[in-house]
């Protein structure tokens, strides 16, 4: 017993026991913990970046396909850039780039 008497006041006080337990059981073992809510806070700026990538890709892709629906010109350099297609008396050459070293 003389153990418990060289313990503080305010250590012992039961409110402060429950209030420190609360704090710690939502910190780290609750299931929406702040820990996971950070993590979860940079899986959704991650998903709202690509979701503007993709928004931007798209509208790319839409405004290439109304060039095509619209202009004969731009059909021929798409085959001849996407496909490598070639005219009958045309040659073809490809020229490719050397990599770059790290």
């Amino acid at each position: 017993m003389k153990l418990l008497n060289h313990i503080p006041s305010w250590i012992k006080n039961k409110y402060l026991l429950t209030l420190v337990f609360f704090a710690v059981w939502m910190v780290f073992f609750d299931p929406k913990d702040i820990l996971s809510d950070f993590e979860r806070q940079d899986k959704l700026n991650e998903l709202q970046t690509s979701e503007l990538h993709l928004k931007q890709q798209i509208s790319d892709a839409k405004q290439e396909l109304d060039l095509l629906k619209n202009n004969a010109q731009s059909i021929e350099k798409y085959a001849r850039e996407k496909y490598l297609m070639k005219k009958d008396n045309e040659d073809l050459f490809i020229v490719k780039s050397a990599p770059e070293n790290k």
